[in-house]
Formats: structure tokens, C-alpha cells, sequence
């Protein structure tokens, strides 16, 4: 367990919660920071760190992107199964399957009978 880290953690949320209070009261800064004894520069400090830490949050949550021309969208690759390769070939009604298992000479002899046609 890093102590270093829970410690931060602890000091973000505080401030988290100290500059939520004074966004709902709707004061200023500067007499907001007054009538709770918080130097102002501090809570710059820690504003800027909670846009910090949210910034690097938000950068992590989005999906990696590679460059894409302008203009051009990215597609989400999808992994396709490989199709059964075959040849389905029609003539006049009639249709005739080839795969990788028909018989190359019986196709030759098909080919030439359906030239003659």
C-alpha cells in the first residue's frame, strides 16, 4: 500500500468537498476563501490539481485512437469468421455449388458443356 498515494487521495477529496461548498454557496472566491481562513493561493492550488487528476481521469476512460485522414471516420475492427469458400454459379435456372472439395475435372467438363451452349 502506498501511504503517499492514500494521502493525496485524501487531500483531493477534501479539496474536492471544500471547493463544492463553495460553489453551492455561490460566493465569491475571495470571500468565500475569507470567511472559511483558506488562503486563496491554496485553493487555486488545489483547484488546479482537481482538474488535473480529472483530466488524466478522462483521458484513461476514452478508447485509444489512431490517426485517421480528416474526414474519415474509424471503424471498430470486428473479427469476422472466415467464410466457406464457395462458388455458387446460376444460368438459366439452373445452379451449380463449387468448393474446395468439387472434383476439378468434372468443373472442366462442366466449363466446356456450358460453353457449347
Amino acid at each position: 500500500m502506498d501511504t503517499q498515494k492514500v494521502a493525496s487521495e485524501y487531500r483531493l477529496s477534501k479539496w474536492a468537498q471544500v471547493i463544492q461548498t463553495r460553489l453551492d454557496s455561490g460566493q465569491s472566491i475571495q470571500d468565500f476563501c475569507q470567511s472559511a481562513g483558506i488562503s486563496r493561493n491554496s485553493y487555486f492550488y488545489w483547484q488546479r490539481k482537481l482538474r488535473e487528476v480529472a483530466c488524466t481521469e478522462l483521458l484513461k476512460t476514452q478508447e485509444p485512437q489512431t490517426l485517421a485522414p480528416g474526414g474519415w471516420v474509424q471503424l471498430a475492427s470486428t473479427q469476422t469468421p472466415p467464410a466457406a469458400e464457395t462458388l455458387v454459379i446460376e444460368i438459366k435456372g439452373c445452379s451449380i455449388t463449387v468448393n474446395a472439395q468439387t472434383d476439378s475435372e468434372l468443373l472442366k467438363k462442366v466449363c466446356h458443356t456450358l460453353r457449347s451452349l
